[in-house]
């Protein structure tokens, strides 16, 4: 990731951070939520903020990495290690992702364009099906 987009990320994180979870500018208005996994190579904590869906209390997260042709580094981060952390709102939880695949995956995304149509021109741009993955929360032992 370029070194201009770390900077901006971390604008929208500070922001998020700061404000209980509320950001303007290109993100004002939309669902959005803090990803913070653990690098693949790294083994370092990394965080991105990402918009989402709800959908009968899961959140779900869209690979579309703005419709460039790789797939974020969050979800490969995802894809070595599922196990990581969400910040939406003022509340920070453990959750665990999975990816969803067919009648699951088109459902979710069709649900995602109808909130979001600009998702379908990241897919059509990126020239790949994009990954659908849901992040259940982790439930604390009784």
């Amino acid at each position: 990731m370029s070194s201009e987009r770390l900077q901006r990320n971390q604008l929208v994180i500070d922001e998020f951070r700061s404000a209980g979870g509320v950001v303007g500018g290109d993100f004002a208005g939309v669902p959005l939520l803090l990803l913070t996994t653990t690098g693949a190579r790294s083994g370092e904590p990394r965080v991105m903020p990402v918009t989402y869906l709800e959908d009968d209390g899961r959140l779900v997260v869209f690979a579309a990495n703005g419709g460039r042709p790789n797939r974020p580094g969050w979800y490969h981060n995802l894809l070595a290690d599922p196990a990581a952390r969400v910040e939406v709102g003022t509340e920070s939880f453990p959750v665990t992702a999975s990816v969803v695949e067919g009648a699951e995956h088109d459902r979710l995304w069709a649900l995602q364009l109808v909130r979001t149509p600009y998702f379908a021109d990241f897919q059509e741009r990126a020239g790949r099906r994009v990954p659908v993955v849901v992040l259940t929360r982790e439930v604390a032992p009784h």
